[in-house]
């Protein structure tokens, strides 16, 4: 299950994975952003599985206030989890002043 996903299943899981709180509108388009292209079968799974969490209970994991319930403690979930936790990388231009 290493396999790429293509551009038609990126779209559609994309379009899955819009949320009713901006804050994880904000993680998942971050994951994105960095994870798209090498985005496997696998991790699309993963994805699929916190997409079906209630947005509440998303955030509290996306921001380490809880951890996965035992249902959802699965490789693919927590990696993808860890994935969507780690901090964007700082460019050498945020934070200079003008």
């Amino acid at each position: 299950m290493d396999t790429a996903v293509d551009e038609r299943t990126l779209s559609r899981l994309r379009w899955g994975c819009r949320r009713g709180l901006l804050e994880n509108d904000l993680f998942v388009e971050a994951f994105f952003q960095r994870h798209a292209r090498g985005l496997t079968l696998r991790q699309a799974e993963g994805l699929r599985w916190l997409m079906d969490l209630a947005d509440n209970d998303l955030l509290d994991l996306l921001l380490r206030r809880s951890e996965l319930p035992d249902g959802l403690n699965r490789p693919e979930v927590s990696e993808v989890l860890m994935l969507m936790r780690r901090p964007m990388p700082v460019t050498p231009s945020e934070g200079k002043r003008p």
